[in-house]
């Protein structure tokens, strides 16, 4: 991702898929810190702790306990000081109304996790890729 060293924050609650994500990340040599989240309630408060450095890039599931993903979105996209941080959808749902919602709420994409490893770093790489190289007003 490199823009600027900003952490990446991931929001996934299963643990398979969260290892999977720092694995592609770390083989592909991205070089921003992760910071793992298991569901929108602790995302969102992440992001409200004045502590916590600001992501360059929200990696989001949809499909979590607690508080799922469009719920996630319909918060921080709601938020002036949240709303500008892209969000990459990275989900299991092929449910067309996700797809609609989410892209009507301000995700700057919508990828399906594939099962296969190889495909998975594929994803990542090419996330890493498009945010190298945009131009971010954050």
């Amino acid at each position: 991702m490199r823009i600027k060293s900003n952490p990446i924050l991931l929001v996934e609650d299963d643990s398979v898929d969260a290892m999977t994500v720092k694995r592609a990340l770390k083989e592909l040599h991205v070089s921003n810190p992760l910071t793992h989240v298991e569901n929108g309630e602790e995302a969102l408060a992440h992001l409200q702790d004045a502590s916590q450095e600001q992501p360059c890039l929200i990696l989001l599931d949809l499909n979590m306990p607690v508080m799922n993903g469009i719920e996630f979105l319909h918060a921080v996209k709601s938020l002036p000081e949240l709303k500008r941080i892209p969000v990459v959808a990275l989900t299991t749902s092929d449910e067309q109304e996700d797809k609609v919602e989410s892209f009507e709420l301000g995700v700057a994409g919508y990828m399906r996790k594939p099962v296969e490893y190889r495909q998975f770093v594929e994803i990542v790489r090419a996330i890493d890729a498009y945010w190298t190289i945009s131009e971010s007003p954050l």
